[in-house]
């Protein structure tokens, strides 16, 4: 207790933002009686809402960010201020005096906040030194202590809640809290039994509770539920269930990761798991050869490639599936910088195998080559993803006006599909390819493709701005590319199955080519297009054309042209120059008798006024 409350406020930091707390109403409202079944009501129970408070004040204060220390001193300033709130203080500034909650005093569910807030504030400062302890093992000790600590305090709460005084709710939330506690503490214990049997306790609770109550209600609960079930499989897993750990790995793709306590035990569970099996692969085979593969982390990169592709197509959304593609393009770059670290140390007996095998390359070379195509064909399909999202949100722009955020445009697809080109560009200079004709033939075909695709959001973009002749020329480059598809795809139709269907595409091309014709005969029948910019063409600003009446709509924009600014420079007439001309015609007096006289009083002069003569 001592040392959580020397470590409550984290420095400077937290003393400031003690000081923005009590600036702030909000910390005021803390102190109130939290939401719940109050004294009066049915059966005069008392309730709080205990996940919902947690999760409102760990989401507020820190751990949305994962800074447990910031939580862990928003905990000790709110434990300060129910303190002095219910005047249940621990003595004064020179004496400790220990006070506990007992049922008798149990009058107001503050008081139940008091030692949730203890539980959290113990929990918290767990999770600090379980990030620390990554540098510093000795801080483990103190992790285990701490959570020791948050548990008690878990029972305490929950021995509370038994009493006649507090409503059923509360209390199976409070059986809940001492059990998700209990388990994350056996879970550092490796105790895989135990903290088995208590997430599953705390899971069934909150299932029970998201049943009992409507769906804005049981989103809490839900999610609770969604955050120990990786627990639960873990643990399953270490305990002998081998059906765990698929689960556990489709769990870790489809949220891109995982996060939290099981993070690091997971990923290295993973690797674990995927070396063993690694240790079984010798060799790739692509495209008629088959590699050797000797480097571990390229042999757990390719046994993980088909369960990545996997998930990426049975992901629900475009933002999980963006999540995924990442997640494989990081991996994938790791194992190509382990093959390049082996290219670099035999330069020389690469370029002797050259020469042996008549231009053959290596099989290090080689593999260095698959994975590259790996990352490429995988960036590819990464970015034809973000188009097909694209697009559908054009479509979707086009039947509905909204305001608001920024709005997609054709020049965005552009960029995708310039991309697209250029790592199709990078695939046809794979070393080892060169002479695939078969492969280079279906490069080609990939590439006129994304060319008619880029070439048709060009003329999109065309259009957008009533560029008539330049769009239809661009529609009819986008027919040219499809046709050449068409004809030329053959023997290769299987490897043009995942890309778009170039036969929709020539269809919509006809239908947009009607749709142009037609409106750039009305665009040119229009007079008013063409009358109104000859209004407003001068660029005369507003003060000079008053006695001139036209429709100006940069005048209700934030351009509007009122005067000329800044002004421009006229003449005005300059200060007058004044010469003395009379100097010049001017006879001063002489002035040689003054002159003489002052040649006179030379030496004499000086002599005679030291020895006092005078003349």
């Amino acid at each position: 207790m001592a040392a959580e409350r020397q470590g409550g406020g984290g420095g400077r930091g937290a003393a400031a933002e003690e000081n923005k707390d009590h600036k702030d109403g909000k910390d005021n409202k803390e102190n109130e009686r939290p939401a719940g079944p109050q004294p009066g009501g049915l059966g005069d129970s008392l309730g709080l809402e205990i996940l919902q408070i947690v999760k409102e004040s760990q989401q507020q204060h820190g751990l949305r960010h994962g800074d447990f220390q910031r939580y862990r001193g928003y905990c000790s300033r709110r434990l300060r201020r129910l303190r002095k709130t219910l005047n249940f203080k621990m003595g004064n500034r020179h004496k400790f005096t220990g006070k506990k909650v007992t049922e008798e005093i149990l009058s107001d569910n503050r008081y139940l906040l008091l030692i949730l807030m203890d539980a959290e504030r113990a929990w918290s400062y767990a999770m600090q030194l379980k990030q620390e302890a990554n540098t510093e093992p000795r801080k483990r000790f103190h992790l285990l202590s701490r959570l020791r600590k948050a548990v008690k305090h878990a029972e305490e709460l929950e021995r509370l809640c038994e009493s006649n005084r507090v409503d059923a709710k509360t209390k199976l939330e409070a059986q809940a809290y001492m059990a998700y506690l209990t388990g994350m503490l056996r879970f550092e214990h490796q105790e895989w039994k135990a903290a088995m049997e208590a997430f599953n306790k705390c899971k069934t609770i909150y299932e029970k509770l998201a049943n009992a109550f409507t769906e804005e209600q049981a989103v809490l609960y839900n999610q609770r539920v969604e955050e120990i079930s990786p627990n639960i499989r873990y643990c399953a897993y270490n305990i002998g269930d081998q059906s765990a750990m698929n689960e556990l790995m489709q769990m870790r793709l489809r949220s891109g990761g995982t996060e939290g306590l099981l993070a690091e035990k997971l990923e290295a569970l993973i690797t674990q798991t995927r070396a063993k099996q690694a240790a079984t692969m010798s060799e790739v085979e692509w495209r008629g050869r088959t590699v050797p593969v000797k480097i571990d982390k390229v042999r757990i990169f390719l046994l993980g490639l088909a369960d990545n592709e996997a998930a990426i197509a049975q992901a629900e959304n475009e933002e999980t599936k963006e999540r995924l593609f990442e997640s494989l393009l990081s991996e994938c770059r790791d194992a190509i910088q382990a093959v390049r670290e082996e290219l670099k140390p035999d330069q020389k007996q690469r370029e002797h195998s050259l020469e042996n095998d008549s231009g053959k390359v290596s099989n290090i070379q080689y593999l260095h080559s698959y994975l590259t195509y790996i990352k490429l064909s995988t960036a590819i399909k990464r970015n034809e993803s973000m188009a097909k999202s694209l697009q559908k949100a054009l479509l979707q722009q086009q039947h509905s006006d909204e305001d608001g955020k920024r709005s997609p445009r054709p020049q965005d697809l552009i960029r995708l599909y310039d991309i697209i080109l250029q790592n199709l560009v990078e695939l046809t200079q794979l070393p080892g390819l060169e002479e695939d004709k078969n492969f280079q033939k279906e490069i080609g075909l990939k590439t006129l493709v994304y060319k008619a695709y880029r070439c048709f959001f060009i003329a999109q973009s065309y259009v957008l701005v009533k560029k008539w002749s330049e769009a239809l020329v661009l529609y009819e480059r986008v027919l040219k590319y499809a046709r050449e598809v068409q004809s030329g795809a053959g023997a290769h139709r299987n490897s043009l199955k995942e890309l778009p269907d170039v036969q929709d595409l020539i269809t919509q091309v006809n239908a947009e080519k009607y749709s142009l014709q037609a409106a750039a005969i009305l665009d040119a029948n229009d007079p008013h297009e063409t009358e109104s910019p000859s209004q407003v063409k001068d660029g005369k600003p507003l003060s000079e054309r008053f006695e001139t009446f036209c429709l100006d709509p940069s005048l209700v924009s934030k351009q509007v042209s009122l005067v000329h600014f800044p002004p421009g420079f006229q003449p005005i007439p300059c200060k007058p120059l004044f010469f003395d001309l009379a100097l010049n015609h001017v006879t001063f007096p002489p002035l040689e008798d003054k002159v003489e006289q002052k040649a006179k009083s030379g030496l004499t002069g000086y002599i005679k006024g030291i020895f006092g003569f005078k003349s």
